[in-house]
């Protein structure tokens, strides 16, 4: 609502000052007559321009959509227990604080830009998935998009559209089982402020991965490339340390991390003790903005898996 006052507020501010460009051309005075209508018309250019440019990002806002898939999830042991594996290692870095899964995460304090409120939700019963489906569920997993059929927008920046349909669907049993916790937040969860909506609409922000409705099968668990690959097409690496793991570029949403093919000079025990205590084999130690924890509690033939695809990387 407040992006839409803006809006008004920016029009009638383009109006008043084409208005007043006009009634500087008529004056007398060539000073007036050239400068102060060259100026302000200018300035009216402008404000029209950013006009346009929230109109575009207000129509972005709104034009995601991706299909409810017709699902019910069984909630078996062995799905909860593959579930919470996943929430600990992956869901917890956004979307834990006080407890698991209570949300209230401040993701936005890491943007390079105040581009508005970005709080993450809390994903108990004590928030708003208890009255969404498991199809629902999903698709705000898979595509960001809420039960609303609001563009859920950091959601959708991340990978998690890249987990297999059976670990997503072990991440909604696990969430199931989980006891409501916390405090309700904030609906929608990404809520852009009026700076962020221009750069939306002038392309300066993602429009997030693109929506799939394909299948996706994860390849046999186990300390393999294979496996670290799949590994790591669902955690938001990349984000920080460029498309190719070669290291952050400037400009980019997440921190600036290194390029990920120092990890060939460790041994596999290094990188696990990396992981789990957040000190490298140089004793340096990782920025809270790393996020070491969660990574730190896969389990040790996933970090196996993992540090397999890291050491057969391309050199950089």
């Amino acid at each position: 609502m407040l992006n839409v006052i803006g809006l008004v507020v920016l029009i009638a501010t383009a109006a008043l000052l084409a208005w007043s460009s006009i009634r500087a051309w008529r004056a007398k005075s060539n000073f007036l007559k050239w400068g102060g209508a060259s100026l302000v018309a200018l300035l009216a250019t402008t404000v029209s321009l950013v006009s346009i440019l929230t109109i575009a990002g207000l129509l972005k806002l709104h034009t995601r959509t991706a299909p409810v898939p017709d699902l019910k999830v069984a909630g078996a042991a062995e799905q909860i227990q593959r579930g919470q594996a996943i929430a600990n290692s992956f869901c917890d870095a956004c979307h834990s604080e006080t407890g698991p899964l209570t949300g209230g995460v401040d993701l936005g304090k890491d943007f390079p830009i105040p581009v508005g409120s970005i709080v993450s939700a809390n994903l108990t019963p004590a928030g708003r998935l208890s009255n969404w489906s498991d199809g629902e569920i999903f698709r705000a997993i898979r595509n960001g998009v809420d039960a609303d059929g609001r563009w859920l927008i950091v959601m959708s920046y991340t990978n998690a559209g890249k987990l297999s349909d059976d670990d997503t669907q072990a991440v909604i049993a696990y969430i199931r089982s989980r006891p409501a916790a916390g405090r309700q937040t904030a609906n929608p969860p990404d809520q852009l402020n009026l700076l962020g909506v221009i750069m939306l609409g002038a392309g300066m922000l993602p429009e997030g991965k693109p929506v799939s409705a394909s299948v996706i099968a994860a390849p046999p668990k186990g300390p393999s490339m294979q496996y670290g690959e799949y590994i790591m097409s669902y955690q938001d690496c990349r984000e920080c340390h460029g498309h190719d793991l070669t290291g952050g570029v400037p400009g980019q949403l997440g921190p600036l991390g290194p390029d990920l093919n120092l990890v060939k000079q460790w041994k596999l025990s290094d990188f696990v003790d990396t992981m789990r205590t957040g000190v490298d084999p140089n004793g340096h130690q990782m920025s809270e903005q790393m996020q070491w924890r969660p990574l730190g509690r896969m389990d040790d033939e996933e970090l196996a898996a993992v540090y397999e695809y890291l050491t057969h990387l391309p050199s950089s």
